[in-house]
């Protein structure tokens, strides 16, 4: 399950996690766990919400965080 920061127009950033990636024709983007980037709570949303709906019109763009070590850092060692 990816974590995104979602980025909305005129508004702070959401951070939570997706089952499935956007494609481009999707219309709606449904966000597990929302937060705010610094793990607050998001000050419009009820305690309790788990899972929200937002509309890609309102969406700027979204961020794909990285879940592990995809590809391994080589580095020269000078011996």
């Amino acid at each position: 399950m990816p974590s995104v920061i979602v980025h909305f127009l005129n508004e702070d950033p959401i951070v939570g996690e997706v089952d499935v990636l956007p494609s481009p024709g999707d219309t709606l983007l449904s966000v597990k766990n929302p937060r705010k980037k610094d793990g607050k709570d998001v000050p419009y949303l009820e305690p309790n919400v788990t899972v929200v709906v937002w509309p890609m019109g309102r969406i700027s763009f979204i961020e794909v965080m990285s879940t592990g070590p995809d590809e391994e850092i080589i580095t020269f060692v000078r011996e």
